[in-house]
């Protein structure tokens, strides 16, 4: 017998249910991650101001709408309906889709920086690090959406 916060397929997770669950247990990783990007973005030389500011703004608009997201799924606002597992699962994977095209272009920076900076340069080290934690992001947001897909077509 399963534990009351935890959710069974085509049921969605309320309360401390959403840090027992799968995918909801996803949120704070990508919290986390997407944090980083954004901060170790903004710490960084911003040059091309394009690419950069794509970034910024995937990794701020991703890190509120999660924030927004769990904190709705905590609440319960959902009253357990199978439009908000669906709507659960496009808003990730556009995520995923922001987030890789995002990690994309910061790698393209990087690389570029690359040619130009010495490697010890404080701000080449910011950008690697960006790049590796914005590819975690996708990974997570790309995972969150699979189990969401699942999540929805039990409903």
């Amino acid at each position: 017998m399963m534990d009351s916060n935890t959710a069974t397929m085509g049921n969605l997770p309320r309360g401390i249910g959403i840090c027992t669950t799968i995918p909801d247990i996803l949120y704070l990783p990508e919290l986390v991650f997407g944090g980083l990007v954004w901060i170790l973005v903004a710490c960084t030389l911003v040059v091309p101001a394009n690419p950069q500011a794509w970034v910024m703004f995937v990794s701020l608009f991703c890190f509120c709408m999660t924030f927004i997201w769990m904190v709705m799924f905590f609440c319960g606002t959902h009253n357990n309906r199978g439009s908000w597992a669906a709507a659960d699962f496009a808003y990730h994977g556009i995520a995923a889709f922001f987030y890789l095209s995002a990690s994309v272009a910061l790698a393209k920076v990087t690389l570029e920086i690359k040619e130009t900076t010495p490697l010890n340069s404080q701000n080449y080290k910011l950008d690697i690090s960006a790049v590796v934690f914005s590819y975690v992001a996708t990974l997570l947001y790309f995972v969150h959406t699979i189990f969401s897909a699942i999540r929805w077509k039990s409903f």
